[in-house]
């Protein structure tokens, strides 16, 4: 898959491919046909290589070695490219034979080119497919609609009914993709006191794979039977303790996770120094937030050397290139209404905003310079003759800086995963506070270390919150890491220029620092903690809101004591924190 990536990329998004879907390397997949004896007791052929696309990535096979020659394999990559090009999806065997079937000739027609590249494919891999006489009536049948559809895909041929699962087609795209992460599976909760140094020496890897969590053993020693009749299930958890040892053979470990097709994950407290890491990838430019200028250089703490790193992080302010404008959703329309209630009831004092460009009277200044401009023969440069009586009092700025790193697509209930609850907590503070009509900003950050830090603009303080606004919370996503530090020293300093008597950064997050080159542990901890330091330094009042349920091994020390609230239920969350705002400012 590396050496023909580019090239697949290239020929996908030319053919009508999907420009904003990555091209990523996947494991060989399960399938049913039935096996004989000998290769159940090999361990071999249950796995083929499959093919396809979904709504993020052009997913292929990380390794085909299908035909004995390497340009049949790499004509291979090049066609399955091309087919998903022209694939939309489908989930049911029979559709997955019409839709390959259908894709072939019509790409075929479209693309008259690719015919010698079929044509090569199909001879060699007709001679590896069985030969219908040698299998029972009903997989024959199958198996000779497979063959006719391959060699005359102009044809509209029926699919044989049948319980019998096909044989595997290699040119074709996989009949039933494996979905994504849903509700049952949860992120991995590192313990705090590990600190995470990665090893040079692990190979990066590139491969999606499935997982689960599984209770730990509860014996640390001890004989595990297991029955016979599952001698030949390879992907059977077996809850056998083994310590980790930090001298352990990675490179071992990871050729023993590619012969799983689902990984079975155990939490423990062991820290370790070494960890087989996951990388992402950043989005096309055309499928990406719009960058709001080339970045701005930050400093960061190591605390193991206990000095400043100068300049060492790039944080790049964003926004959303495809937020439109929208209403409120339905779902929140009461709590809204009761919240704009109960904010808007507070008892403030009036005062005057002159020089406006609307406002309730005319700005009798405003209006006699205005005058007098024009009478002189000067043309006048302020508009502004409006004057707007204002119900506020209340001197503070709140800065809401929210998590948007990867973590938060996990799911808290059947229906909803943290980032809807995140989105939901933004419509209803921003309901609230414009009621109360207090100074505020939405924020959301992301990271994919410290050279790519993304501070994603929702409102400054200087927007009104209006359709616009509710359009860029809408179109918040989650991705990447969460490098805490820099997006709080960069808040921080947008929150410093407001001429406020109280100043609020009110911090809300799922989990703990995190990143892929070296901050995670104890490192990402003490930068967080020293940039809330700072923010106290410079007259800020910083407070976390998390859901995160281990946030208590962590949090007293970087946040301080009582300097955050955990919301247990995190589907509370949307209502808990404009009431957790009032308490703070009252």
């Amino acid at each position: 898959m590396e050496e023909v990536a580019t090239t697949v990329g290239i020929l996908f998004r030319a053919l009508g491919g999907n420009v904003g879907l990555r091209v990523e390397a996947v494991p060989d997949c399960q399938h049913d046909v039935p096996r004989d004896w000998w290769q159940r007791l090999a361990g071999n052929g249950s796995k083929t290589p499959w093919a396809w696309c979904d709504e993020q990535s052009l997913r292929l096979p990380a390794v085909l070695d299908i035909f004995p020659q390497t340009s049949l394999n790499r004509d291979l990559y090049l066609w399955l490219a091309a087919l998903a090009a022209q694939n939309t999806g489908n989930s049911r065997t029979a559709e997955w034979f019409q839709r390959n079937h259908h894709d072939t000739w019509r790409l075929l027609e479209a693309f008259p080119g690719l015919q010698p590249c079929y044509a090569r494919l199909l001879a060699a891999h007709l001679v590896q497919r069985p030969d219908p006489a040698t299998l029972p009536p009903e997989q024959a049948q199958r198996e000779r609609a497979i063959q006719a559809a391959l060699h005359r895909p102009e044809e509209a041929l029926p699919w044989p009914p049948g319980k019998v699962s096909p044989w595997p087609v290699p040119l074709w795209l996989h009949p039933a993709p494996p979905m994504s992460t849903g509700p049952s599976q949860q992120p991995m909760a590192d313990s705090p006191e590990a600190i995470g140094d990665s090893s040079p020496s692990m190979p990066t890897e590139k491969k999606k794979r499935s997982a689960h969590y599984v209770e730990p053993p509860r014996k640390k020693d001890g004989l595990l039977l297991h029955r016979f009749e599952s001698l030949f299930s390879w992907t059977d958890f077996i809850p056998v303790d083994r310590s980790s040892d930090e001298e352990e053979d990675l490179e071992e470990a990871a050729r023993n996770a590619d012969d799983l097709d689902r990984l079975s994950l155990v939490r423990d407290q062991a820290p370790m120094a070494k960890r087989i890491r996951f990388d992402l990838d950043l989005p096309s430019e055309m499928q990406d937030d719009l960058p709001l200028g080339p970045g701005i250089l930050l400093p960061e703490w190591d605390y193991r050397k206990e000095e400043w790193l100068p300049d060492y992080c790039n944080l790049i302010p964003m926004v959303a290139r495809h937020a439109g404008q929208c209403e409120l959703p339905e779902s929140l329309r009461r709590s809204a209404q009761q919240l704009r209630g109960q904010f808007g009831s507070l008892k403030f004092s009036s005062h005057w905003l002159k020089r406006q460009r609307g406002g309730s009277e005319v700005d009798l200044d405003a209006y006699l310079d205005h005058q007098s401009a024009c009478r002189a023969g000067r043309v006048p440069v302020d508009d502004r003759l409006y004057r707007d009586l204002r119900l506020n009092d209340r001197d503070l700025a709140c800065l809401l800086l929210a998590d948007l790193s990867l973590s938060t697509d996990t799911w808290v209930t059947d229906h909803l995963r943290t980032i809807d609850v995140i989105r939901d907590a933004l419509f209803l503070f921003s309901e609230a506070l414009s009621a109360s009509r207090d100074r505020f900003a939405l924020y959301g950050f992301s990271s994919r270390r410290r050279e790519h830090i993304r501070f994603h603009e929702i409102k400054s303080f200087h927007d009104p919150y209006d359709a616009r606004i509710r359009g860029r919370i809408q179109a918040i996503r989650p991705g990447f890491y969460t490098r805490m530090g820099a997006a709080i020293r960069h808040a921080g300093t947008l929150l410093s220029r407001q001429s406020a008597s109280k100043r609020l950064l009110l911090l809300l997050t799922d989990g703990k620092p995190n990143d892929i080159d070296h901050y995670e542990g104890r490192y990402g901890i003490e930068d967080t903690r020293m940039a809330l330091l700072e923010m106290k330094q410079w007259g800020i009042q910083p407070f976390c809101v998390t859901i995160d349920r281990e946030a208590g091994a962590y949090s007293t020390h970087v946040f301080g004591p009582g300097g955050f609230a955990l919301i247990k239920q995190a589907s509370a969350l949307p209502r808990q924190l404009p009431l957790l705002y009032h308490r703070l400012t009252s």
